[in-house]
C-alpha cells in the first residue's frame, strides 16, 4: 500500500526529460523587485517576460524585460544606475561589457563586479560570493534598553551545469539579537515547554546566550527547462511569494522555508504555476521527528491588452496523522489542472482549501493598482444578511503605486490595506491549519485584523536609497496566548483549532473582536550601495502597541547600524 509519496521519486521521473537550458531566480526581498514594478509601469506596459504576481522572478526572463525597456523610461543618472545594476547582477544572461572588473583580485577573484569567483565556460556556469551581515543596534523598551546585534557569515552559489540543469544554494551561520517585540513573536511561535525557539522567518533555532538566537539558514534548489520556452520545473528547498503588493493574503515569505516542487508553464498570456510542498505541522522540540504536512497550490496568470493582469489562484493544506508522524501524502493533489476543491469534497471535506483572484492595473505610466480577494469559507446568504457567522472567513487586499510622484523623479509611493476576517487561516489542527513549522504562510499578523501601510521610497542619488514605511494594525487578540487554550479563540490565532467555536461564537463575530490592540511602525532607513551588492544601512524603528490589556503596551525606539554583503536586510515588520 502506498502511504507516503516523496518529491525525490518525482524528481527522479522528471530527470528522465530532456531538459534545456535554465535560469536560477533572483532572491526574494531584494530591491530587484521594487525596481521591476517601477520600470514596468514607467513602461506603459506589461511585459509578458514576467507575471509580477509569481515570484521569484526568473534572472534570464528579467534582463530580457529589462533589454526590452523603451529609451524614454530611462530618465535620471539613478535609473541608469539600476539598468547597470540588473545587467551586472546577471551578466551570465545580459552579457554587459560593464559586469568585468576593472581590477581583479590576484587575478582570479573578482573578474566579475558580482561575483568572488566565477566561471562561464561551454556546459558549466558557476559564481560563487560571500555573505556577511554585521549590524549593532540600540533601543529603549519599556522599562530597559535593548542592545542588539546580527553576526551572519554564509556562502552564496550558483550556476548551470551543461546548459541542462541550474542550480543555486545559500548557507549561512547566524547569531543574533533582536528588539524585544520580536522576541515576543518569537516566544508566540514556540511551542509552550519547547527547549528550541522559533526565531521568525528562520527554521530550527537555538538560544544564545543570554537574549540572542543561534540559527542556520539554508536555501537551495535545482531548476529544469522542460519544454524549451514553455515549461520550466524547480525542486528545492525556499520560500515563495504570490501576489502584487508589499503583503501576500495567499503566500508569502513570512515564514521558515520547505520543500517544494513547482512547475511553470508559459503560453500566449498565460503563466500557469503549481507548487507542491512537504511541510513542517508542529515543532514542539529537539530531537525528534516534527510531523509532516503537505500544500498545494496553483495559479493562473493572465495579462490582457497593455495594463491588465488577473490572476486566480487556489490552495489545500492536508494532511493524515499517521503513527511515523509523516502524515500521508494525499495522491489526488499531484493532478495539477483539476480544481482541488473537487478533491477535497470527495475525500470529505477534511482539508483547508482557500481560492481567490488577485488583479494589477498599471495606468497613465505613473501608477498601479493591485489587489487580493481571498476566500476561505462563505455561504453567501450568511454574507448577505451579516449575520457575523463564524465561518464566512474572507481577505481583502487593495493598494495602489505611485511612480515618480509628484513630479519627483525616483520617488515611489506605496499605500497598501489588508483586511483579514476573524478565524481565516485555522482549520482542525495543525495539520490543515494554513501554516509551517509554527509561523504563518500568508500574512504575519495572522487574522482578525486591518492593516494600513505607507511606503516612500527616494534614490536622491544613483547608490543611495531613502526608504521610509508606517504600518497601522487594529487587531483582535486572546486573552491568553497558548495554543492550547481553544476555548478562548477569537479568531486571531491562527495555530488554534476552530473546532470549539462553531457552538460557542457561531454569529457576530467582526474584525478585530477580542482584546482590541492598536499597533503603530514607523520605521526609516537609509542604503548606500558602496560597491556592487556591499550595503551600509542606518534603520530607525519607532513601534508602539496598545492593548485593552495593560500588561501587553509596549513602545520601542530602535535604531540600528549595519553591513550586509550579497545579502537581504532583516526587516521584522510586525
Amino acid at each position: 500500500m502506498i502511504r507516503t509519496i516523496t518529491f525525490f521519486s518525482i524528481l527522479a521521473v522528471l530527470l528522465q526529460f530532456q531538459s534545456k537550458a535554465q535560469s536560477t531566480y533572483i532572491p526574494l526581498n531584494t530591491g530587484a523587485y521594487h525596481l521591476t514594478d517601477r520600470y514596468e509601469v514607467l513602461s506603459g506596459r506589461i511585459d509578458p517576460a514576467i507575471h509580477s504576481s509569481l515570484k521569484p522572478y526568473n534572472r534570464a526572463h528579467t534582463i530580457q524585460f529589462i533589454d526590452s525597456l523603451p529609451t524614454e523610461t530611462i530618465q535620471t543618472k539613478a535609473d541608469s544606475f539600476n539598468i547597470n545594476y540588473f545587467n551586472i547582477d546577471s551578466w551570465e544572461w545580459s552579457n554587459s561589457s560593464a559586469a568585468a572588473s576593472k581590477k581583479p583580485l590576484l587575478k582570479y577573484f573578482y573578474e566579475k563586479q558580482a561575483d568572488a569567483y566565477s566561471v562561464n565556460i561551454k556546459d558549466f556556469d558557476l559564481h560563487v560570493n560571500p555573505v556577511l551581515y554585521f549590524q549593532g543596534g540600540n533601543g529603549a523598551g519599556n522599562t530597559q534598553r535593548n542592545y542588539t546585534f546580527t553576526n551572519t557569515r554564509g556562502i552564496e552559489i550558483r550556476g548551470r551545469i551543461a546548459n541542462r540543469v541550474g542550480f543555486y544554494t545559500f548557507f549561512a551561520d547566524n547569531q543574533g539579537a533582536f528588539p524585544n517585540y520580536v522576541n515576543d513573536k518569537a516566544a508566540y511561535y514556540t511551542p509552550e515547554g519547547s527547549p528550541t525557539p522559533i526565531v521568525p522567518y528562520e527554521a530550527f533555532s537555538k538560544f544564545f546566550k543570554t537574549n540572542g538566537y543561534d540559527f542556520i539558514t539554508g536555501r537551495g534548489y535545482i531548476t529544469f527547462e522542460l519544454v524549451k520556452k514553455y515549461i520550466d520545473m524547480q525542486f528545492g528547498y525556499d520560500k515563495n511569494f504570490i501576489g502584487n503588493g508589499y503583503r501576500s493574503l495567499v503566500l508569502s515569505d513570512a515564514g521558515a522555508p520547505y520543500t517544494f516542487m513547482k512547475l511553470n508553464t508559459r503560453v500566449w498570456k498565460l503563466q500557469y504555476q503549481n507548487i507542491f510542498a512537504q511541510m513542517t505541522a508542529d515543532a514542539h522540540g529537539a530531537n525528534e521527528l516534527y510531523p509532516k504536512k503537505y500544500t498545494a497550490f496553483h495559479h493562473l496568470s493572465l495579462n490582457i491588452g497593455k495594463n491588465l493582469n488577473i490572476g486566480l489562484f487556489e490552495s489545500i493544506v492536508f494532511g493524515r496523522a499517521d503513527s511515523t508522524r509523516q502524515g500521508t501524502f494525499d495522491i489526488g493533489y499531484l493532478n495539477p489542472v483539476l480544481f482541488y476543491r473537487s478533491i477535497e469534497q470527495a475525500n470529505g471535506s477534511s482539508d483547508n482549501s482557500i481560492l481567490g483572484i488577485d488583479f494589477k492595473y498599471n495606468f497613465l505610466k505613473h501608477f498601479s493598482f493591485y489587489g487580493q480577494i481571498v476566500i476561505d469559507e462563505m455561504i453567501f446568504q450568511e454574507v448577505k444578511n451579516q449575520t457575523g457567522w463564524w465561518a464566512n472567513k474572507q481577505a481583502l487586499q487593495l493598494g495602489l503605486k505611485y511612480f515618480n510622484a509628484l513630479g519627483i523623479k525616483n520617488l515611489d509611493l506605496q499605500a497598501e490595506t489588508n483586511i483579514v476576517r476573524p478565524y481565516m487561516y485555522q482549520h482542525a489542527n495543525y495539520y490543515t491549519s494554513y501554516t509551517q513549522y509554527n509561523q504563518p504562510l500568508a500574512h504575519p499578523m495572522g487574522a482578525n485584523f486591518t492593516e494600513f501601510i505607507g511606503i516612500a521610497r527616494y534614490q536622491p542619488l544613483p547608490r543611495l536609497m531613502l526608504q521610509a514605511k508606517v504600518f497601522y494594525t487594529i487587531l483582535g487578540d486572546d486573552s491568553t496566548t497558548t495554543k492550547n487554550d481553544v476555548q478562548n479563540n477569537n479568531g486571531g490565532n491562527i495555530f488554534k483549532s476552530y473546532t470549539p467555536i462553531a457552538e460557542a461564537n457561531t454569529y457576530n463575530n467582526k474584525i478585530a473582536q477580542g482584546i482590541r490592540t492598536n499597533i503603530l511602525f514607523l520605521s526609516a532607513q537609509a542604503s548606500y550601495q558602496v560597491r556592487h551588492n556591499l550595503f551600509v544601512d542606518l534603520t530607525y524603528i519607532y513601534r508602539k502597541q496598545d492593548s485593552e490589556l495593560a500588561s501587553r503596551n509596549q513602545t520601542t525606539n530602535y535604531i540600528s547600524c549595519g553591513v550586509r554583503l550579497n545579502i537581504q536586510p532583516r526587516t521584522y515588520e510586525f
